[in-house]
């Protein structure tokens, strides 16, 4: 790539320098990126007074994941140097912002209705929330244990 479009790419260096995480730690960090969505999605079914005895909650549940990863994966909150970084800590909302519309659309096609705007918002401000103050746990957690570890 050019260096006056390498400028431009904010992405590039997420994508193709930074290295992955560990195996054990991107298992964690999915794994609890799936708690919180499913927490996320049930806190919204208990608002409503819905049962999730009947599994309803799994057309808005299923969406909000594959959204989510497809998000997250795209501004790289599953490669170290980004994902435990506290500076970093406006992608996991940035990412609830890309996701939660394109949640609510496949959520509305898989259920033959009309896109809720409203529900649109709340979910982006839930699942920013939720991930946000995660992602920033996880980011403190994994910094202080790399110092306490020796490494920089």
């Amino acid at each position: 790539m050019p260096p006056l479009l390498d400028a431009f790419s904010p992405l590039r260096y997420d994508t193709f320098v930074s290295r992955p995480l560990s195996r054990n730690q991107l298992v964690f960090l999915v794994a609890v990126d799936l708690l919180v969505l499913l927490a996320v999605t049930w806190l919204g079914f208990a608002t409503h007074d819905r049962s999730l005895a009947d599994g309803r909650w799994l057309t808005t549940f299923i969406p909000l994941v594959f959204s989510w990863f497809l998000a997250a994966s795209g501004l790289g909150l599953y490669r170290a140097g980004v994902a435990d970084r506290v500076q970093d800590f406006w992608r996991p909302g940035l990412a609830a912002v890309l996701a939660a519309p394109l949640a609510v659309l496949l959520r509305a096609l898989w259920l033959q209705q009309t896109v809720i705007p409203i529900f649109g918002l709340v979910m982006i401000a839930t699942t920013a929330a939720g991930m946000l103050l995660w992602r920033i746990v996880w980011a403190i957690w994994t910094t202080r244990k790399m110092l306490g570890d020796g490494r920089s």
